[in-house]
């Protein structure tokens, strides 16, 4: 998987039409989830995209961006139904870890994931905080990394 990281600004109109459209197919379609998929986060200055395109089509994505004065964030983390269940995620993660320890390297990472991907968050050293939550309808819960992936 070849990922590739740019601002906003420096998407061309297809690669962010690529990422609108992958995420809005998985997060919205797949998951059944109507919300707003799109927002202020992906066009923050600081803000990285990380994503790996395929055929014309978005293999995998994620973002990473300052949450507040603490926590940086991985945030629409997705591997394409396609290419799932090859080791892609963990690649993903791994990478997007690096890319935030790397722009922001005095912050912890935060990520709100889904609950049923709480062992594989596990895995690469992410620990819970707080109590799950429910968020447009689909369990999430608050997690921490505080060192990086070795």
């Amino acid at each position: 998987m070849n990922l590739l990281t740019k601002s906003f600004s420096a998407l061309t109109t297809q690669e962010l039409f690529l990422i609108a459209k992958g995420r809005v197919d998985v997060f919205v379609v797949e998951q059944a989830c109507a919300y707003p998929e799109l927002d202020e986060i992906d066009c923050e200055q600081t803000t990285e995209h990380m994503y790996w395109l395929t055929d014309n089509l978005l293999g995998a994505y994620a973002r990473c961006y300052v949450k507040n004065n603490t926590y940086s964030a991985i945030g629409r983390v997705l591997i394409n139904k396609e290419y799932r269940g090859n080791g892609l995620a963990q690649e993903l993660v791994a990478s997007a870890v690096a890319k935030c320890f790397e722009l922001w390297p005095n912050r912890e990472i935060y990520i709100g994931a889904q609950t049923y991907l709480l062992d594989f968050y596990r895995s690469l050293g992410f620990e819970e905080v707080a109590q799950p939550y429910l968020e447009d309808g689909i369990e999430h819960q608050d997690m921490i990394l505080k060192r990086p992936i070795s």
